[in-house]
């Protein structure tokens, strides 16, 4: 055991998931969750985790997000798995309970390091990638698809003052997944925005499990010009193209075939036939989606460099009238995205 106390801020489908393997680790782990009928199903069954080989129900601690000022223990280590655009209020939640030489590690989709980094301070701020595929439409219930022996992980430092710290990290998240260090994490969480971009939305606005919507005639070449178009992006604010998901380096040197590697290494490794990318699970919820720190990142950071990102751009479009209720997700969608 570690001996520290853990927190996993965002108990959707991966944040108990994850959660659940660091219990069964042994570690000190507290759930903190925003949907109370999720925390009351995990109070009175434990959570029970559903993968393809095994079922696995494991008791834990869980907290509503109102009994965080009932903490009176700093935590020493914080895993945040809350959506993107909900960082910086779940940061601000959390740094009343946290020590000087707390970490806080965001195991999230879109880039934000930057937000957490603001609110907690660099010094205390670990980057991170993950690749864990999962659903939850019922409390207390998780569909997880790629199990622990199967997940992936990079954690980075952001700043000099956590250099060194990266592998306290890795060797509690090794629990969860493969887990690597990156020297480079702000350039790894670009690539794993290159295949958010390029799967994730476009898929959600045909309303498929990611698989059917890769077979639908033009939307293959459409899914990889939206990953083509971000990691040129990538590489014109100073990032470098690098591998992740344990792939070699072969290819790096370029940028629109790698983005087609990693697309084809998402489709191969960590999906399954009926797989709903976060977006599409979202919308079927009634709930908004991530499309504006995913796609629409690579639209506004391309304008900010004086250039666009067309494929992005249609692709933020067609989400924004899909979330205000003016379209429809639906198969059809494909004559619009092209």
């Amino acid at each position: 055991m570690s001996g520290k106390r853990i927190a996993v801020l965002g108990t959707g489908a991966n944040g108990a998931g994850i959660g659940a393997d660091l219990t069964r680790a042994g570690l000190d782990i507290t759930f903190i969750e925003q949907w109370p009928e999720h925390v009351a199903a995990m109070r009175a069954n434990g959570i029970r985790v559903q993968m393809p080989n095994r079922v696995e129900t494991t008791a834990v601690r869980a907290l509503n997000l109102c009994e965080v000022a009932t903490v009176r223990e700093n935590f020493d280590l914080v895993f945040v798995l809350v959506k993107a655009y909900d960082t910086r209020w779940a940061c601000e939640l959390i740094k009343p309970v946290l020590g000087r030489d707390s970490l806080v590690v965001g195991l999230q989709n879109g880039m934000t390091i930057d937000d957490m980094a603001e609110v907690i301070g660099v010094e205390r701020t670990l980057g991170a990638v993950i690749e864990v595929a999962g659903n939850m439409f019922e409390p207390g219930v998780v569909n997880r698809q790629n199990p622990p022996e199967e997940s992936w992980f990079a954690v980075g430092s952001l700043d000099v003052s956590t250099q060194g710290r990266e592998q306290e990290v890795a060797d509690i998240l090794s629990h969860a997944g493969t887990v690597e260090i990156s020297d480079d994490i702000r350039s790894s969480k670009w690539m794993k925005l290159v295949v958010n971009a390029a799967e994730l939305v476009p898929s959600a606005i045909l309303d498929l499990p990611l698989a059917e919507a890769v077979d639908v005639p033009g939307m293959r070449a459409f899914m990889l010009e939206c990953g083509r178009e971000c990691v040129r992006t990538a590489v014109e604010s100073g990032n470098q193209v690098r591998p992740i998901f344990g792939m070699s380096d072969a290819g790096t040197d370029d940028p629109d075939r790698f983005a087609e590697e990693l697309l084809d290494v998402v489709l191969d490794r960590f999906s399954l036939p009926d797989t709903l990318t976060t977006v599409l699970q979202d919308w079927r919820k009634g709930r908004r989606s991530e499309f504006a720190e995913i796609n629409g990142l690579v639209v506004d950071e391309q304008h900010r460099l004086g250039g666009k990102a067309p494929a992005n751009e249609r692709t933020v479009e067609l989400a924004l009238r899909i979330e205000r209720g003016l379209l429809k997700a639906q198969p059809s969608n494909i004559g619009l995205l092209l």
